[in-house]
């Protein structure tokens, strides 16, 4: 029987719930989301009991470095003005870090390469950030929609493709997140199962099989940078996109 390398992305329902036509079943998406918080909280739980320890542990010191790393995050894209977003921006970027990672665990599920969790998050945050440009601003936010010094005669031109791209920022962060997510994990799927095809031949296809099973373990290991980096671009393009709303660039 011939598995689809996609087959490991299905949404099982595991409590189902129904009200008329609305679902709100409970998914395996939705339980390594709440395991992925479950376990950040946890961890930053026990590091932050009684204010920490003076000479920190080895958890305490990664959660210290995070923390500094996001802060310097902020302060260079954003500014001081920046600070006030900082636990927001420190969320983001700690749930999609244990998102990604819980779903490296074998046999676990990634919930970060389903473009309704991607794009639900991207978007929710666009709205906000574009409620804030204009909290900060008024109508004056307006004008972001006609680049500085551009002629009078492009502005119907400019205004519409202004519009477009600023309204895409939603679309691209989502996207990118998922589509990225997805073809690891699926690119691992396909050597690993091309890997135990040749071993269940046996002969020399099975002595052969140790390239592909060496590939797996290296695009293993790629995949764990790959969702770390992914944490780290959504959350510096969603400073970048902040920064832009506070100071109308």
């Amino acid at each position: 029987m011939v598995f689809s390398p996609l087959e490991q992305f299905s949404i099982i329902n595991l409590i189902p719930l129904r009200i008329g036509n609305v679902y709100f079943s409970f998914t395996n998406s939705a339980l390594y989301l709440v395991i992925a918080v479950t376990l950040l909280a946890t961890l930053f739980h026990l590091v932050t009991v009684r204010g920490g320890f003076l000479v920190p542990s080895r958890y305490q010191s990664i959660v210290e470095m995070i923390v500094q790393f996001v802060g310097s995050l902020v302060d260079e894209q954003i500014g001081k003005s920046g600070r006030v977003f900082f636990p927001l921006i420190l969320t983001i970027f700690l749930f999609l870090l244990g998102a990604n990672l819980v779903g490296m665990i074998p046999y676990s599920f990634t919930a970060t390469s389903h473009l309704v969790v991607t794009f639900g998050l991207s978007l929710s945050l666009f709205i906000g950030i574009t409620i804030i440009g204009f909290q900060k601003h008024g109508l004056h936010f307006f004008s972001f929609l006609l680049p500085k010094g551009a002629p009078l005669q492009l502005a119907p031109l400019l205004v519409v493709l202004e519009l477009v791209s600023y309204c895409f920022r939603a679309v691209s962060l989502g996207v990118r997140l998922f589509a990225n997510m997805m073809a690891g994990h699926t690119l691992v799927k396909i050597i690993s199962s091309f890997g135990w095809s040749m071993l269940s031949f046996g002969g020399v296809l099975a002595a052969a099989s140790l390239i592909p099973v060496g590939i797996v373990f290296a695009l293993t290991g790629l995949e764990i940078g790959v969702a770390c980096l992914q944490a780290y671009v959504f959350t510096i393009l969603i400073c970048i996109y902040l920064n832009d709303a506070i100071h109308l660039h």
